[in-house]
């Protein structure tokens, strides 16, 4: 696995940890390699709980890669919506407590990441989460509007997935997008230790119990996602929306010019 790596660590701990250039950008190859790593996980016998973590110190995921997925026609990118599910539905459906620890933003398709773990962990001091899809022009995916709302209260939703906005700090827990705030010294020995209190847990009991509570969800994203990828498909390759992804694309070329990266 190139853009993942699995650190197993002492009292049954392990750290999945997205480590991809460009700042951890969604692609065909990352959702890959996260499918295989938590089916990897999944398995292991020895591993009591997972902590999803990035190597990058200020970001955790940006979202798609949108460089990399720019020139894809409706059937590549069709083909990466259906991998990008997967690694969604593997991530939530994990039988073992998974916290999420984020140390750098986390916004568009790195939020779904987050939303898909058992516990969110934010670092202090202006680290922004948020679904901003809508401000491409693009809807949620199928599997993801369903993630949103079993994660957080209806009304919280409605702005979160409709108004595209980021959030930070306390107005992230307000949101419900992030369970609790950490500093930044320390951070993921936090995170790690929010993990242990999940994992110190009967196995057999954590599992049955999780898959009650995240069942209904993960079968609905599983029954209907492949149906409903022609909004997003439609969506993706109208002109506005081209147009905002190619006007992303160039900011983000920009940036990269101004930090000498």
């Amino acid at each position: 696995m190139k853009n993942v790596r699995i650190e197993r660590r002492d009292e049954g701990l392990a750290i999945l940890r997205l480590d991809k250039e460009r700042g951890n950008a969604i692609d065909e190859a990352l959702v890959e390699d996260l499918v295989e790593a938590a089916a990897d996980l999944e398995t292991d016998g020895g591993v009591r709980g997972v902590l999803l973590a990035s190597a990058h110190p200020n970001l955790f995921c940006p979202g798609l890669d949108l460089i990399g997925l720019r020139d894809y026609d409706r059937p590549a990118l069709a083909r990466f919506l259906g991998k990008f599910a997967q690694a969604v539905w593997a991530l939530y459906g994990m039988n073992k407590p998974l916290v999420a620890a984020l140390s750098g933003h986390a916004v568009a398709g790195g939020c779904v990441l987050a939303l898909t773990a058992d516990w969110r962990v934010l670092r202090r001091g202006g680290v922004n989460i948020g679904l901003n899809e809508i401000r491409v022009g693009v809807p949620l995916p199928w599997s993801v509007a369903v993630l949103l709302r079993a994660t957080v209260s209806p009304e919280r939703a409605s702005g979160i997935a409709l108004l595209g906005r980021n959030f930070a700090d306390e107005a992230a827990l307000g949101a419900e997008l992030a369970h609790e705030l950490a500093p930044a010294e320390g951070f993921e020995e936090a995170c790690l230790a929010r993990l242990r209190e999940f994992a110190d847990k009967d196995p057999a009991a954590f599992a049955t119990t999780k898959r009650y509570l995240r069942g209904d969800a993960l079968a609905s994203m599983q029954a209907r996602e492949k149906e409903l990828e022609t909004d997003f498909l439609d969506a993706w390759f109208s002109a506005p929306s081209q147009a905002r992804i190619r006007a992303t694309i160039k900011s983000l070329g920009k940036r990269r010019n101004r930090s000498g990266s």
